[in-house]
């Protein structure tokens, strides 16, 4: 649906929150809850759908006649699909996912194959005059690569492979008129995990290199490729993920800027905050109260910042808790999606301010892409939920509140659970 204060943003929530890797059970949670929350949000307006798409869904989409009935399915109920979430590859939900979330990566052929379907879906639904984007996994998992040697030979493919995607791409623009964009989507532990590595990567790697291919592959200038990079290769914003990182909103978007890097897509998430209190009776309590968080389906990363600013990883928030009684830092944040319109939970905070920052530093001329992405419901603590369709509904309120701020609804001033 189209927000902001001159309609200049259009706002989704990612469909991953719904178990289903078959293409009929995400077809069947497309039925269920879009037209309700349709109904309840824009009414008569066009309403934007955030669709993830497992490799199976994918493929059976693109048999028989299905994309075509789905466009018209679409067309019916008066819905657009303008970004498509490529990260999670295979299952998502109700089995162990942890760092499998990034198999098969950037590096492998698989990856590539799985993403160029994604392209041709996403090509065929797109409205005319919209650009459309797809977010994906930040290349690889770093712990994944201790050899130099090896981790080299990822970047050097990975290259290659968005470069190939790339041209794809770019041939599509010019015959359909098309715009798509890839979108790196950087994250604690991921292989480009924060600014400073998205930047490296483009420097390094994407624009000599890859530039290098496509100006041979498409026989143009090095400049005229990096012109085609830049464009098609852009980075999706996932504030959770920046704000475990402890990267101001305004200090990335500058960055980026003033490194001629794009930004694709915004997803609008918080992560949980911890401020950890000098007294141990009271880091006991906390750490009680943080077990129901530590489940084992996603990987939880958390960042320890001390006063001096230095940072200390932790692969999961399953290792971490045992170090938090003597914890040396002041300040815990962990990769845990939890409801956007939540400000405090219990001892916990969110870092919903980040949400806050970016919305009101965002400028439309520079993304225009927002999903809302708590993809964690089937995991939070039971106090945290109520039913979905209403849960979802909240997030839209809140945000649609931020970004329309002389709209009215019942339910947006929620701050607390």
């Amino acid at each position: 649906m189209k927000t902001g204060i001159d309609q200049e943003f259009h706002l989704t929530y990612c469909s991953n929150i719904h178990p289903g890797e078959s293409w009929a059970e995400v077809l069947a949670n497309l039925k269920t809850y879009i037209p309700a929350l349709k109904q309840r949000l824009a009414n008569t307006s066009a309403f934007g759908i955030g669709l993830r798409l497992s490799d199976t869904a994918t493929r059976e989409l693109l048999e028989d006649d299905q994309l075509s009935w789905f466009q018209d399915w679409l067309q019916h109920e008066n819905l657009y699909v303008f970004t498509l979430n490529g990260f999670p590859y295979g299952g998502f939900h109700h089995r162990v996912v942890k760092d499998r979330v990034y198999a098969p990566d950037w590096s492998k052929l698989e990856r590539l194959e799985y993403t160029l379907r994604l392209t041709k879906i996403l090509a065929a639904m797109l409205p005319a005059g919209m650009a459309g984007s797809i977010s994906t996994l930040p290349l690889s998992y770093k712990p994944w690569w201790t050899d130099s040697i090896a981790l080299e030979t990822v970047y050097q493919s990975s290259t290659l492979h968005l470069t190939q995607l790339t041209a794809t791409m770019v041939k599509l623009q010019q015959t359909t008129g098309k715009l798509l964009h890839i979108d790196l989507e950087p994250e604690p532990d991921g292989l480009i995990e924060n600014t400073a590595e998205v930047i490296a990567f483009f420097q390094n790697w994407l624009l000599p290199v890859g530039g290098a291919w496509l100006a041979n592959h498409l026989g143009i200038s090095q400049l005229s490729a990096e012109v085609h990079l830049r464009e098609h290769v852009r980075i999706c914003y996932d504030t959770c993920h920046f704000a475990v990182e402890y990267e101001s909103p305004q200090s990335v978007l500058a960055q980026l800027r003033a490194n001629g890097i794009k930004i694709g897509k915004v997803q609008l998430s918080a992560a949980l905050q911890i401020h950890v209190p000098p007294e141990i009776s009271a880091r006991r309590s906390i750490a009680s109260q943080l077990h129901p968080f530590a489940e084992s389906t996603y990987l939880h990363q958390v960042i320890e910042r001390c006063s001096d600013g230095a940072l200390y990883h932790y692969s999961d928030l399953v290792t971490a808790l045992p170090h938090f009684e003597h914890a040396i830092g002041e300040e815990w944040r962990i990769h845990f999606h939890v409801p956007i319109f939540m400000e405090q939970y219990q001892v916990f905070q969110s870092t919903q301010k980040d949400i806050l920052a970016l919305l009101t530093s965002l400028q439309s001329d520079s993304c225009q892409h927002l999903e809302i992405e708590t993809y964690t419901w089937d995991v939070l603590p039971s106090d945290m939920k109520l039913d979905l369709l209403t849960s979802i509904q909240r997030e839209y309120e809140w945000v649609l509140s931020v970004l329309s701020p002389f709209s009215t609804t019942e339910s947006i001033a929620t701050k607390n659970f």
